[in-house]
This record gives C-alpha cells, sequence and structure tokens, in this order.
C-alpha cells in the first residue's frame, strides 16, 4: 500500500487530499482540504498548511493538477500569484517523486480509471463506455475544456488534454445566429468557449433579452443559472435550455473530430445541472448530424459524478507514470 499527496490547484482553490494505493491497484481518496489561494503566498505555504491539518508529516511523493499549461520550466498561474518550479519540488515539498499534469489532461485519467458506479447515463445507448477506442471528454465550467483517452482493449489507456474549446462557435439557428451576433460586438473571434461555459450564459441570456425587446438587466451568471434551473425566471430558463441544446451540438463534434466512440461530460457544471441536462435538448442536438445522425445514435454518452475527479485523476496519472 502506497499513498501520495494528491493536488489539483485553479485560480481560485486549491484542494489537497492524501491517495492510497491499494495492493490492487485501486485508488482511495482521503478527506480532501480546499484552501483558498488568496490566504497563501505560494504553492509551498498552502502545503504547509496542508501539512498542519493532516497533524504531521506528509507522503514524499505528490500528482499535482494544474489549470493552465504544464510545460516549460516555470508554471505561471492566470488567475493567482503563485508560480511553481517543478525541478524545485523534491528541494521545496519534500517529495521525491512528483507528476504535474494539466487538469483536464487529470479528468482524462478520471474517466479512464473512475468505476461505472461514477458514471450516469446522458444519451444513446445504456451501455458502458467502450473498452477501445477513443472516448472524447468535454468539459463545461469557467471555461470549455476538452480531451480525449485511447483505450487499447487491454487496459491500457492514453490521454490527450486538447484546446478543443476554442474552436469557433457554430450556430444552428436563428437564435443561436442572433446569440453569435451579439457576441461578435465585443470579440473578433467567438469561441465555443464563448457560449458553452458558465460566463456564457450571461451572454445567451442577454441575446435573448434583445430578441423578445425586453431591456437587459445586469445579472451574473452564477445568479442566472440559479434562476434558470429553479424555474423562478422563464428567460433564464431559456437560456439554460439554449445552453444544453449548444453543449450538445459541441460535443457530438467533438465526438466526430475525434472519432469518439463514446463521449463523458465533465466539470463542475455538468454535474450540477446534470438533472436539467436529462431534461432538455441535450441529446437531439447531440444526434442532430445529418448524414452522421445514425452513426451518432451508437455512441454512449455518459456524465461522470465523481466528486474529485481533478484529485482522483492526478492521483491515477502519478500511478501510471510510476508504477504501471
Amino acid at each position: 500500500m502506497t499513498q501520495i499527496v494528491t493536488v489539483d490547484i485553479g485560480g481560485t482553490h486549491a484542494r489537497f487530499a492524501i491517495a492510497t494505493f491499494g495492493d490492487d491497484g485501486a485508488i482511495t481518496l482521503g478527506d480532501p482540504a480546499t484552501l483558498h489561494t488568496k490566504d497563501h503566498a505560494s504553492f509551498q505555504t498552502a502545503w504547509e498548511d496542508f501539512a498542519r491539518i493532516q497533524g504531521g508529516a506528509l507522503p514524499s511523493a505528490v500528482a499535482i493538477a494544474i489549470a493552465g499549461p504544464v510545460g516549460g520550466e516555470v508554471i505561471r498561474f492566470t488567475n493567482n500569484p503563485w508560480v511553481i518550479r517543478p525541478a524545485l519540488i523534491p528541494e521545496k515539498l519534500g517529495a521525491s517523486q512528483y507528476t504535474v499534469i494539466n487538469d483536464f489532461g487529470a479528468v482524462g485519467h478520471a474517466v479512464a480509471c473512475a468505476d461505472e458506479a461514477h458514471f450516469v447515463h446522458l444519451a444513446g445507448p445504456d451501455a458502458p463506455l467502450p473498452a477501445a477506442g477513443t472516448i472524447s471528454i468535454v468539459g463545461p465550467g469557467t471555461g470549455l475544456g476538452v480531451a480525449h483517452i485511447w483505450r487499447s482493449g487491454d487496459g491500457d489507456y492514453r490521454v490527450q488534454a486538447t484546446e478543443g474549446g476554442h474552436i469557433d462557435y457554430a450556430p444552428l439557428d436563428t437564435i443561436e445566429d442572433a446569440i453569435l451576433a451579439r457576441l461578435r460586438q465585443r470579440y473578433r473571434r467567438v469561441s465555443a468557449e464563448r457560449v458553452v461555459s458558465g460566463p456564457g450564459l450571461v451572454d445567451i441570456y442577454e441575446a435573448l433579452s434583445v430578441l423578445e425587446g425586453r431591456a437587459i438587466q445586469p445579472v451574473d451568471d452564477k445568479t442566472l443559472w440559479q434562476r434558470g434551473t429553479s424555474g423562478e425566471d422563464s428567460l433564464a430558463a431559456a437560456a439554460v435550455d439554449r445552453f444544453c441544446l449548444s453543449l450538445g451540438s459541441f460535443a457530438g463534434d467533438i465526438a466526430l473530430a475525434q472519432g469518439g466512440s463514446g463521449v463523458v461530460i465533465a466539470g463542475g457544471l455538468g454535474l450540477r445541472i446534470k438533472d436539467t441536462l436529462l431534461k432538455s435538448g441535450f441529446a437531439n442536438r447531440f444526434t442532430a448530424k445529418g448524414r452522421f445522425a445514425e452513426l451518432m445514435s451508437t455512441l454512449p454518452v455518459k456524465l461522470i459524478t465523481h466528486p474529485q475527479p481533478g484529485l482522483f485523476g492526478a492521483a491515477a496519472a502519478f500511478a501510471k507514470e510510476h508504477y504501471l
């Protein structure tokens, strides 16, 4: 039995946990601790704070998932002032082994290794994800993550994180034409992430307001998600439904582009709106690919429900790099 520290670092939070590898390769996470990045001068001081929470010395191995590019000698964050130099991890943290991975790459490892119980069926055949072939992964949240895993059929797999969320947004009807026109007033190029993400709901809502001749009321995306999913605001509910349609279209496009034999929706936002997705037009939009509609209908589409896919996936990435 082996233990490591697993960490998932974003702009606002850094989540830590102890991961235990069983003799059978199973990964078990201890209770996670969520620290605010603004409360710590560096990753090292946050690490020391976690050690205090744990009440003693930490394991001498660490897996770190980072929201951003991880190549190069220095890793900088967009939304917090921390800097990580991977080569100094053994000296600064006392970790003789380490893995550093992009956060959505970590989600890919979580998809590859999570039990079937951690998936909910969304569309297509209600069957497990294929044991061989490509699984496309789409994760709406603050941004729009895209990755894919390739399974060999004998238990081995490979993960590829991508920047697929930044492909061009593709409207499919007059309402989405209006959404695109509104976004083009601010952005020279409109990517899918501008619409299929948590903050994108504001632009959808404002475009619908203009279509109905309503005055635009300033409101943040968190409030809109609450109003829309609860049904208390019919226009916000329409915006949420439009988001679900756009997510279905985008996920189908990614599956076509990657040759996916199955699709997984990941990210915190997908999990929060699970019930809304199931009742929405997501599934119909996913398969609405013209001559390829029949093919799309054969792909199982799942939602990963693991409570800490970043932490779990980082640990799985460590195991694959160092033990497998």
